[in-house]
């Protein structure tokens, strides 16, 4: 069988109606910029590789977008419920960023740092793949830092929502 390129332009359309139904963890990505602190709402970041350490995200070509990835390094922040409004400031355009009551901080390294995100991992990008309007990035992890815990917060039919709680108990398997 040979595969064939699609070029039904309804495929585009209906593959976004089914990523919608496919709940997604959220990230923050932020980095230094020439003119003071960039970032953008993520919700394509993935482990690749423990070892070496490298992860991936994808970004839409936006002016924030081009920013980010002209910086040397990068923080991807990983989300909890607590950063809802945060995570919904950073999707669009014009939208409150980097401001003193959401958390912000400064690396010694110079990236901007979300203090209480559960996770945030700096990188460098070592893979840039343009694919359509977007570009895939495939960026070695340098450090990681651990915030508090939270409950895991969600990407999931165009809203910010989360899982419920798990159980404490677990059923035993034989």
């Amino acid at each position: 069988m040979e595969l064939e390129t699609v070029r039904d332009s309804g495929v585009g359309e209906r593959m976004k109606g089914a990523f919608r139904r496919y709940p997604t963890g959220v990230a923050v990505i932020a980095a230094a910029g020439p003119d003071g602190p960039v970032g953008l709402t993520a919700s394509s970041v993935a482990s690749v590789s423990v070892d070496p350490p490298a992860l991936s995200f994808s970004v839409m070509g936006t002016g924030t977008a081009r920013l980010l990835l002209a910086a040397p390094s990068f923080v991807v922040h990983l989300l909890g419920t607590r950063h809802a409004g945060l995570a919904r400031e950073f999707s669009h355009s014009g939208g409150d960023r980097f401001t003193a009551d959401q958390g912000w901080s400064v690396l010694p390294t110079g990236e901007p740092i979300l203090v209480d995100a559960v996770a945030a991992l700096r990188g460098t990008a070592l893979h840039l793949l343009p694919v359509g309007g977007s570009t895939l990035v495939v960026a070695s992890v340098l450090e990681v830092f651990h915030g508090p815990e939270d409950r895991p917060l969600i990407h999931h039919a165009r809203r910010f929502t989360t899982a419920a709680p798990a159980n404490e108990t677990r059923a035993e398997t034989r």
